[in-house]
């Protein structure tokens, strides 16, 4: 401009034009050349305006992946299923992801919660999210993709991103070497594996497709015996157990609870089954075989060897 512009004369629309040529230089270095490095900064800058200095974690994995992190002074208490590192057991316990009281959350009075998909009751999610406490929400899923993005979110949210790269490098190796182990086990080879949660007046609890055990069979080099044939954890009839065939009956161990192995090869339509017959009954920890995070390759492992490297009963 070969002028000097007068602000005081000008109209509103040259004000306005002459205001924003000036400030283009300013600005046009941010996205020129497609960098999109200030972008990502700009989001972390966002994240970290998030108070996270007193956290409660909603969910086993999501309470490793913040020890992995490092970032574990964060935390002010966990829910019941946050039972690894060791070190988390010393925290205060909020209850249990799916049954949470509000008021026990709101008691450690907390500047931030992070709960993974799934947590609830419903009314319970509301009451906290309507306190206003900053509330994040980590999607569930079963599988290598799955685990990296809980790692990414947490980062994010804790504005630590380059932490959950680094993370997420580790784990993602760890996983590939894990599945590509167990991919190994001929197809002629893999056992079927029935996984039940539970017995319920004599009837079993099952897991079907779309269930953190299914994920688990399959990337470990088995077969979930039943087959696909329905999604969750449902009861199922004696009928459906004898046609799934089990290899492998898979239970979670529960501290001197439940009932024994003999009493599962017991049941009337166990009895008759290939599992029964070769008398296999597996038994892991649920967090670890089932958490979906940060352990998760040496979950893959550690089940495909009981599967594949040990006859007859085995216990973690």
């Amino acid at each position: 401009m070969s002028k000097s512009f007068d602000f005081r004369r000008a109209r509103p629309w040259e004000v306005a034009l002459t205001a924003f040529a000036l400030a283009a230089p300013l600005l046009l270095p941010l996205t020129a050349n497609g960098d999109s490095g200030f972008i990502r900064k700009a989001v972390a800058q966002e994240m970290q305006q998030v108070d996270t200095s007193k956290l409660v974690s909603i969910g086993g994995a999501l309470t490793e992946i913040i020890y992995a992190l490092g970032e574990e002074g964060r935390l002010v208490a966990r829910d019941s299923t946050s039972m690894y590192p060791e070190a988390a057991m010393q925290l205060p316990d909020v209850g249990y992801m799916r049954a949470l009281s509000p008021e026990g959350v709101i008691a450690v009075n907390p500047t931030a919660i992070l709960a993974v998909e799934g947590s609830g009751p419903a009314d319970a999610l509301a009451v906290l999210k309507s306190a206003g406490i900053p509330f994040e929400t980590v999607p569930e899923g079963y599988d290598r993709a799955a685990i990296l993005e809980k790692i990414d979110i947490v980062g994010k949210f804790l504005g630590v991103p380059e932490k959950a790269k680094e993370l997420e490098a580790k784990v993602g190796a760890e996983l590939d070497a894990a599945v590509a182990e167990a991919a190994k086990t001929p197809d002629a080879q893999r056992k079927r594996v029935l996984f039940v949660l539970s017995f319920q007046g004599g009837r079993v609890m099952a897991a079907g497709n779309k269930t953190a055990a299914d994920g688990i069979i399959g990337l470990a080099g088995g077969i979930n015996a039943t087959d696909g044939t329905f999604e969750g954890y449902k009861p199922i009839t004696d009928e459906a157990i004898v046609n799934a065939k089990p290899d492998v009956i898979m239970v979670m161990l529960r501290g001197g609870q439940g009932s024994t192995d003999e009493e599962i090869l017991a049941h009337p339509a166990i009895s008759v089954t290939p599992a029964a017959a070769s008398k296999t009954v597996l038994r892991m920890d649920g967090q670890h075989l089932l958490g979906f995070g940060p352990r998760t390759a040496s979950a893959i492992t550690d089940l495909n060897k009981k599967l594949y490297g040990k006859a007859g009963n085995v216990s973690q």
